[in-house]
């Protein structure tokens, strides 16, 4: 490594959101852990994933749904710092927590160390319909979208739109308390999404998006750590090749791919609103005419970020602990070629993937190297613990959304 972390100050996974099995927590324990940074988390339970690294210090179990008062949440990590004991580096990997930590930066700001940014913006980014509003007011393509506030509004839509449709939840804080949709859900006929509206209530939490056919586009995405001058200073670029649920879900296999036009976009847009800290972007680019289309920013740590490290050992993570610590970044390429796979739901995926007949024409024929989002031989615990808490309720998921998927409608 051309750099040493401060091994004085601590990190911090936070995460409020009620998912055990998250590999992106156990990948930033993994990263700072391996430089000698002290690492902490917030855990569900003593027996997730997380808690079972070998790199981990103490998890600090806290079952929160995110949907608790901000009041409570911020006292309940403000309590959390006073245990550590010294400054900490926040790592958020919910938008909750990313939203949470924003909007309450003075309170949290003596025990804690992370970017500052404008309060509003991480909640507006992780909106369906305040993103759409940025990427309009900054030119920045995503696909077209519409926002129903009654069920007539759904009706008057489904006359005149083109089938299929996107339909997702509009704020990115009610898909575990009280999802529209179970995620990214495409619908095929005008009578399926009427059918779907009925059970949506006076005012209808969802987004009705343009589908973008995936004969026709490629997904992509990109990593990166902003300063506070809205300057990245690591950025990456990727291709999907997998997700699961198929087309909509998470990253389940995907590769490094060099994107200078897209990193360009990528710089560009968090210059324009101001945007510091981690970031996890999706586009879709659209073959039909050869634009990226923006379809998720999360201003927060993505689930797959260690798909990404330049060669001179730098992830996103490790970044913002090198920048928050007053540490250079050390420059470097990306390593292209790389790819990485998330063991438990890429069989599920590939076996989709194969039925559609989808390819992905800019994966490289031949990885240059694997990451293995679970398994990991300087600590195997983490992946034994997921295979216990996954094989019964994670197969059944698994099931129930193939079974989802068979009937035309996508959701994740």
């Amino acid at each position: 490594m051309p750099f040493e972390a401060d091994r004085e100050v601590p990190g911090l996974i936070v995460k409020f959101g009620g998912y055990p099995l998250h590999h992106g927590g156990v990948g930033a324990i993994r990263s700072l852990g391996r430089l000698g940074v002290p690492m902490y988390a917030i855990t569900e339970d003593r027996c997730t994933p997380a808690a079972s690294s070998r790199y981990l210090r103490r998890a600090f179990v806290w079952p929160t749904s995110g949907g608790e008062d901000p009041g409570h949440l911020v006292e309940g990590l403000l309590r959390i710092g006073r245990r550590i004991g010294r400054p900490t580096v926040l790592v958020p990997t919910d938008e909750e927590a990313a939203v949470l930590i924003a909007e309450h930066q003075d309170a949290l700001a003596g025990p804690f160390l992370f970017p500052r940014v404008e309060p509003g913006l991480p909640r507006r980014l992780a909106s369906k319909q305040g993103l759409h509003g940025l990427c309009e007011e900054h030119g920045v393509p995503s696909p077209e979208t519409a926002f129903p506030r009654s069920f007539d509004d759904i009706a008057a839509f489904a006359e005149k739109a083109r089938f299929p449709v996107v339909a997702k939840n509009r704020e990115a804080f009610v898909r575990r308390s009280s999802p529209a949709v179970r995620g990214t859900t495409r619908i095929a006929t005008p009578e399926g999404l009427l059918a779907l509206a009925r059970g949506w209530g006076e005012r209808p939490g969802v987004i009705l998006q343009e589908y973008l056919p995936r004969e026709e586009a490629e997904d992509w995405i990109v990593h990166a750590y902003v300063d506070r001058d809205s300057t990245p200073r690591a950025l990456f670029t990727g291709v999907k090749v997998r997700s699961w649920p198929p087309h909509a879900g998470m990253t389940a296999h995907a590769y490094v791919v060099d994107n200078p036009e897209l990193a360009d976009l990528a710089a560009r847009f968090v210059k324009q609103i101001g945007f510091t800290g981690v970031i996890d972007l999706d586009l879709r680019f659209d073959r039909r005419d050869g634009r990226y289309k923006l379809l998720d920013f999360n201003p927060r740590m993505g689930a797959q970020f260690r798909l990404f490290e330049s060669d001179s050992g730098v992830d996103v993570v490790r970044a913002l602990h090198l920048d928050l610590t007053g540490r250079r970044v050390p420059e470097g390429e990306q390593r292209a070629g790389h790819r990485y796979v998330v063991e438990n739901i890429d069989l599920p995926a590939l076996l989709a993937y194969r039925r559609s007949g989808y390819t992905t024409p800019h994966a490289p024929a031949r990885a240059s190297g694997t990451e293995l989002a679970w398994f990991a031989g300087d600590d195997p615990l983490p992946f034994l613990t997921m295979l216990g808490r996954f094989v019964g309720p994670g197969a059944a998921h698994l099931y129930q959304l193939w079974r989802t998927n068979r009937r035309g409608a996508t959701t994740g």
